[in-house]
């Protein structure tokens, strides 16, 4: 590692000890389970939005990547706007129905939750 090579070493603590090696790998990236092994959960959601529905889509465990594709996939196909951030796809208004039916069509596991 080149001594000036300072924007590699932000945010660790410094060490006495002169035998320290900086270990500045990344973390491994989030593998995506297949379809078949994903349970989803289907939400209504109002809180916090002033009054607007919206459909939220829980329980994704893979990439950013992959979840913004679903999310692409699950908005071209309700032809409305949306999301995917924090594990989560918000889909505007009231498409619950529909994206069950989506991604039980795409092999995913999904439910309609909440109330």
């Amino acid at each position: 590692m080149a001594n000036n090579d300072w924007k590699s070493r932000l945010n660790v603590v410094y060490s006495t000890n002169p035998d320290f090696k900086y270990d500045t790998r990344e973390d491994d990236a989030v593998q995506t389970l297949p379809p078949g092994q994903q349970e989803l959960r289907v939400w209504l959601d109002r809180k916090a939005r002033a009054g607007k529905q919206v459909t939220l889509v829980k329980g994704f465990i893979g990439s950013d990547d992959d979840l913004r594709e679903l999310a692409g996939m699950l908005k071209s196909k309700c032809g409305v706007g949306g999301s995917a951030k924090d594990g989560e796809i918000i889909i505007q208004g009231d498409f619950r129905d529909r994206v069950t039916e989506l991604l039980v069509k795409a092999g995913y596991k999904a439910k309609k939750a909440g109330g």
